[in-house]
């Protein structure tokens, strides 16, 4: 397989802080690799120093020549004034430079340069570029294209990112977090996409389904350095515990053989031979090894929740809307204690909304909503908390208690809690602004944690944190005695802490499923399909009989229609021979005179075909 990028020797600190020191690895052609490593281990960065977006200290980035790069970063950034149509012309793509000066020589009206760009477009195959683009969006379920960036949904946002990128068809493509603010069906066509697609991957993503179904490859960076797995994300996870017992049964066999060689250095005389030498240099190096600790250090929530009583909350036909949409119509429903329930539905279904209403945080419009007074929420948003980044990690807590009582034996100090959360007394005297995105999402959910409460809101807690705390986080949830509600797309999160799930289906219409997340998604799929079967069964009834009534003549076509339809034809074909023979004059190379009144016949006609031929559809159907 041929290396079409290769990583040699890369060293990146931020102060004496080191994120990777001295790491190589390549990617070959048509290999989807994930990215896997704790929260602030450099994957975002280590992405960024790929994509040229961001400096390293030393070592090289190869790629082969005339590679095109995609790049989607975690949070994208895009002018919010731009309509949407326009923002795959805003990524400075050679493309996107292409499109824009096409565009420009149009409007100079200077031929020579209408010309070169005409030649360029057709280069570059872009003369149906808005078609394509729309199209890629649609597949994002973004519909709305005048629709300004700025008034987006992070949702949306995101998936206006990544139909940018998916447009300009990259030889590699970088995708940091491309499932977070996604919905499900649009992470499985993205998870679909990318398997059947031949282009190069390198991915950060805690979807563990989607690395398992995706990636063939896995890059871990941990303690400094990186280490490759050539299988998904099930044989990762076996070979990584495999290396880890190798480790540490090394270190053992390390400790065991110094204790032997530190007996022999304590007998030897101050002065001696150099025989020895050699026996006393690898000692020193024995005794470095046996330093080298492996250990696992992972958040540990052992807290428990404070007493819950049977009454948790009970909602009497609770309704909410915002002008015409509405979130709840006549939703009546009694929590039961220690229940734990997931909540799925489209972006804008009013997952969040729903949320709000419970907490107090967003009125309703009518019924009633009633809290048990043993009810102590904690609530983790999709939004996140605001920090006053001035101030350092330990402040975070202390503003809440110093001291945190969970029951008569268990006590922590602000201290201690955080560094329950991998928060070293060093780690906790940072300033806020200093740690990543992944870290304060950790630091977010320890402030929640230490407020003890025994009932849990968490809407999408997987965006951001990584994958091992992730598991810990489900462990915890797991025997977690208080109540839940989980809003998230993720589909491995949902299915090991959830028991049943609430189905947005819009136009306030909640549906209860009994189970597990796959177990819902595999019964809508089973109903999708028995729909398509009954669909497929009445259009062959529906065809046979038309053919029973082939000979019978149509009256749904008025006279009118029948002439236009007949007439529509013969337009259809002169426009498109016109177009095809301007198509053919462009691509001649030919020396052409008048060429700016030329390509603006050329729009012409392409408006009028599209307009001629939507209308030929319509008479058709009625034919």
């Amino acid at each position: 397989m041929n290396s079409i990028l290769q990583v040699c020797g890369l060293t990146k600190s931020f102060g004496d802080r080191f994120l990777f020191s001295n790491i190589t690895f390549g990617i070959g052609e048509g290999e989807k690799v994930g990215l896997i490593a704790r929260n602030g281990a450099g994957k975002s960065t280590l992405m960024k120093i790929i994509a040229g977006v961001e400096p390293m200290d030393s070592g090289t980035v190869i790629m082969q020549n005339d590679i095109r790069l995609g790049f989607l970063e975690q949070i994208p950034v895009i002018n919010p004034e731009l309509p949407v149509i326009d923002v795959f012309l805003d990524d400075g793509s050679e493309r996107s430079i292409v499109i824009k000066e096409y565009e420009a020589a149009l409007d100079s009206r200077n031929e020579k340069r209408l010309s070169e760009a005409v030649q360029m477009m057709d280069n570059f195959g872009l003369w149906d570029y808005e078609a394509h683009f729309k199209e890629v969006l649609s597949q994002l379920k973004i519909v709305d294209y005048n629709q300004r960036v700025g008034e987006l949904s992070g949702g949306q946002l995101k998936r206006v990112a990544l139909a940018r990128v998916l447009f300009d068809n990259p030889d590699i493509l970088l995708l940091d977090e491309p499932t977070n603010h996604l919905d499900i069906d649009v992470i499985e066509w993205l998870e679909d996409y990318l398997k059947r697609s031949t282009i190069t991957l390198l991915m950060v993503t805690h979807d563990r389904y989607f690395l398992d179904k995706v990636c063939s490859k896995i890059i871990e960076i941990d303690s400094e350095c990186i280490y490759e797995y050539s299988g998904n994300y099930s044989y990762y996870l076996e070979k990584r515990a495999e290396r880890i017992d190798a480790e540490n049964a090394e270190n053992a066999r390390a400790k065991n053989l110094l204790r032997t060689e530190l007996e022999w250095m304590r007998r030897q005389p101050q002065a001696r031979g150099s025989k020895a030498r050699y026996r006393i240099n690898a000692f020193y190096e024995l005794e470095e090894k046996a330093r080298t600790r492996r250990e696992e250090s992972d958040v540990k929530l052992g807290v428990k929740a404070t007493y819950i009583g049977s009454k948790i909350f009970e909602a009497e036909h609770v309704r909410k809307s915002f002008g015409d949409k509405i979130i709840l119509n006549d939703f009546s429903y009694t929590f039961a204690r220690y229940e734990k329930l997931g909540i799925v539905g489209n972006n804008g279904a009013g997952k969040s909304t729903f949320i709000k209403c419970l907490l107090g945080e967003e009125p309703i419009d009518s019924g009633s909503i009633e809290i048990g007074e043993t009810v102590q929420f904690g609530y983790y948003s999709q939004e996140g908390m605001k920090f006053d980044e001035s101030k350092r990690v330990i402040d975070a807590l202390k503003d809440i208690a110093e001291y945190a009582r969970f029951d008569e034996k268990t006590v922590y100090s602000a201290s201690q809690f955080l560094q329950l959360f991998l928060f070293s007394p060093s780690d906790q005297q940072k300033l806020i602004c200093k740690l990543s995105g992944g870290e304060k999402r950790r630091l977010y959910l320890a402030v929640v944690l230490y407020k003890k409460p025994n009932f849990l809101i968490l809407d999408e807690p997987t965006n951001d944190l990584d994958i091992k705390t992730l598991e810990v986080l489900e462990n915890y949830l797991a025997d977690y005695k208080g109540c839940l509600i989980i809003v998230s797309h993720d589909r491995f999160f949902m299915d090991r802490t959830v028991d049943h799930i609430f189905v947005f289906e819009g136009d306030g219409k909640i549906k209860d499923f009994p189970g597990n997340y796959s177990t819902y998604r595999e019964a809508n799929k089973n109903n999708a399909n028995a729909a398509e079967l009954e669909k497929q069964s009445k259009s062959e009834s529906v065809s046979k009989t038309k053919r029973r009534n082939l000979r019978e003549p149509s009256n749904k076509m008025t006279f009118k229609e029948r002439k236009e339809f007949e007439s529509l034809e013969v337009e259809i074909q002169k426009l498109t021979e016109e177009k095809e023979k301007l198509t053919a004059l462009f691509n001649s190379g030919e020396v052409i005179e008048d060429v700016s009144s030329l390509s603006l016949r050329y729009e012409e006609l392409r408006n009028l075909l599209d307009e001629k031929e939507l209308r030929w559809l319509e008479l058709s159907e009625k034919q």
